[in-house]
């Protein structure tokens, strides 16, 4: 038995094992772009060229048409942004057409629609986060007031003193900026 098992051994170590079908440098199996000729290869490859070129084409069209898309939608936005807001002032000059049409009133009966009228303004200015800037007292801000004067007063340089008229922010915007008188430091009187 030993003899056999010897005999087997010697079988298998001298039989090379055969490494062409994995040596990547001898032999390799030719793939089947490599058995074309040169004539298909071409055909080949203008093929793929004119399919990529075509799906260039198409994603270049969908491109200019989510381009176009956008900017229609830009300019409706636009267009139609302040539509709320029109609507609602509409109540407002409803309001005052009215007060035009009454023939005879007293001046208690024409202040006091002009007093709802401004408060309806006055709702719709809220509700659209038109903040009205009245700063008496405050410190002068360049950035939302706009000095028109400044009087020598007790109080301490660049207060705002008085408001000629309001100014208006949208949001954190500046509509108009308040116009405004501002204290200046009063002068000495000149030494005699």
């Amino acid at each position: 038995m030993q003899d056999e098992h010897a005999n087997q051994t010697d079988q298998t170590q001298a039989a090379p094992a055969d490494t062409s079908a994995s040596d990547p440098t001898t032999n390799q199996a030719a793939t089947p772009y490599e058995e074309l000729s040169v004539e298909e290869r071409l055909a080949k490859a203008e093929n793929l060229a004119q399919e990529n070129h075509d799906n260039f084409l198409r994603a270049k069209a969908e491109t200019d048409n989510v381009r176009k898309r956008a900017s229609a939608d830009l300019q409706q936005a636009r267009k139609f942004a302040l539509e709320s807001f029109a609507a609602e002032l509409v109540t407002v000059k409803d309001s005052l057409e009215a007060a035009l049409t009454v023939q005879q009133s007293e001046v208690e009966a024409y202040r006091n629609g002009v007093e709802l009228t401004l408060r309806q303004l006055a709702s719709i200015f809220e509700k659209f986060n038109v903040l009205e800037i009245s700063p008496i007292g405050e410190k002068f801000d360049p950035n939302r007031h706009q000095a028109i004067s400044a009087l020598e007063s007790d109080q301490a340089p660049n207060t705002v003193l008085s408001v000629m008229q309001k100014g208006y922010a949208l949001h954190e915007r500046i509509l108009r900026p308040a116009f405004v008188t501002v204290a200046k430091a009063k002068s000495e009187p000149p030494a005699a």
